[in-house]
């Protein structure tokens, strides 16, 4: 089993010792986690979700994604600071089994795990359904080939997932760029058949900045914070990035920028191009912007970019599946048989086993109708939330234990903390509230206490069996058999 031995110096203070090597081949540069760090920020909930937000909220949805962009960046530095300290893959749990106890690593690990199935199976089906724009091609088949594809690169070796996310996360990045710049001259030069109503002053001519009240636009808020989903990604990728005490913080620090260009920058564009009584529930915004301006080919090039965008999410799914089942099984919290490596360094065991459930996932889609579908879909949005929630609790008690001298101080202090990371959670707290008002979102309230309830009770079997894996980890006694690092 891992474990994080921490040593006396003269001052009787703790330090933290480095992390043991994980089996792992540091793989990932510095280009390619810049580019899973935007790409974790830009998804579907931009490209196709902001079009019901926008219905909701009117151009203070602009407001909104601000807003919720200042908390992601107070939780991605509260990340930032735990990476720093330690830097191991599958961080989220291991953070919050050292903080907050073996319970909390537990519940975390398995609830990311499945939050990546989920998304992975509502991401490689929405990609299905996105090749039909161009090809009469049966869903299901679109679905078995997307997933076979992504599951086989995530073989080989990290490089080459980093490789593709690199170029998935170009093709994004392009798009809203060239957004942005064809309604910037679209505004300015009034060309193209939207030429002679597009301005700025769209953003509160039709009915105010705040059409809908404050209310529509605080109840948007769940719909924005699912759109960033994944943007923690980045700290699953400690353990195999090739510097990480370079090239994390810098791609953490870029988060601001990357929110205020591809959401606030994007949205303010659209709303000036387009009026937002235009926009409906399940079009994108981007197709309705380049129909405006009178580019035929721009819906068949935001297809291309939202098909990118779905197989990039299902892609990191893959990655980070088989990741969190081996920091799980190497506490003791999964099956053994997860810890197993290929000669590459690569998790065969855990992501098989996510991607025959993604398989599963496809199938259900195409038996059971929509509605049911969706159900397991929402239950993304609190899962997800979850992990950042146990984010800002760990490094709140890490922040208090290192300012005790009890452990090292990090590298990478998250500014404004502890008062940001308390601001953080209570602006969560807000958004779950608001979800169960929202009867579209409160389904997924209904599944997190199921959920909970399976996760409560495998804890109280698994700690029957095998009670010395909750114990601290300097009572534990190293169990060769789980050596990190053991190849298949």
């Amino acid at each position: 089993m891992t474990s994080v031995q921490v040593d006396k110096d003269s001052d009787g203070k703790g330090a933290a010792a480095a992390a043991p090597e994980e089996g792992y081949q540091r793989g990932l540069g510095n280009r390619q986690i810049q580019m899973i760090a935007i790409g974790g920020a830009i998804g579907t909930g931009l490209f196709l979700g902001a079009g019901k937000a926008i219905s909701k909220a009117g151009p203070s949805l602009i407001l909104a994604y601000a807003i919720a962009g200042i908390v992601i960046f107070f939780i991605m530095r509260a990340l930032g600071e735990l990476l720093m300290y330690r830097p191991v893959s599958g961080s989220f749990s291991e953070y919050a089994r050292e903080f907050l106890g073996p319970f909390f690593g537990f519940v975390t690990g398995w609830t990311y795990w499945l939050f990546w199935v989920v998304t992975g199976i509502t991401e490689v089906t929405a990609a299905a359904t996105y090749v039909q724009y161009w090809a009469d091609v049966p869903q299901w088949i679109s679905a078995l080939v997307f997933t076979v594809v992504l599951f086989c690169i995530n073989l080989i070796s990290v490089k080459l997932f980093g490789e593709l996310e690199f170029w998935f996360s170009m093709i994004k990045v392009t798009a809203i760029i060239g957004m942005i710049l064809i309604g910037l001259g679209v505004i300015t030069l009034g060309f193209s058949d939207a030429g002679d109503t597009a301005s700025f002053t769209l953003l509160w001519s039709d009915g105010g900045f705040f059409p809908k009240g404050i209310g529509g636009t605080l109840m948007t808020l769940q719909i924005v914070m699912f759109a960033f989903l994944a943007v923690e990604l980045v700290g699953v990728t400690a353990g195999e990035a090739a510097d990480p005490k370079k090239t994390l913080p810098k791609a953490i620090n870029t988060v601001p920028w990357r929110i205020a260009v591809f959401y606030l920058g994007a949205l303010i564009i659209i709303l000036s191009v387009v009026s937002w009584t235009v926009f409906e529930p399940g079009v994108s915004p981007f197709v309705a912007a380049f129909q405006k301006i009178g580019l035929p080919a721009g819906a068949g090039i935001v297809n291309f970019v939202v098909l990118t965008a779905a197989l990039s999410s299902c892609n990191s799914g893959m990655y980070s599946t088989g990741r969190m089942l081996r920091d799980l099984a190497l506490n003791g919290q999964g099956p053994k048989f997860f810890t197993k490596l290929t000669k590459n360094g690569l998790p065969l065991v855990g992501t098989s086993a996510s991607a025959a459930l993604m398989m599963v996932g496809v199938w259900i889609n195409y038996e059971w109708p929509s509605e049911a579908f969706n159900y397991v879909v929402s239950f993304a949005t609190i899962s997800g939330m979850w992990a950042w929630i146990m984010i800002l609790c760990s490094q709140l008690r890490y922040r208090a234990k290192a300012d005790r001298g009890e452990l090292p101080q990090s590298e990478f202090k998250a500014p404004g903390a502890p008062y940001t990371s308390w601001f953080a959670l209570l602006f969560i707290g807000m958004v779950i509230v608001l979800m169960g008002i929202d009867k579209d979102a409160r389904v997924s309230l209904y599944a997190a206490p199921i959920w909970a309830a399976i996760l409560g009770v495998s804890y109280l079997v698994l700690k029957a069996r095998r009670p010395e894996v909750f114990l601290p980890k300097e009572y534990r006694l190293e169990d060769e058999a789980e050596t990190p690092g053991k190849k298949l």
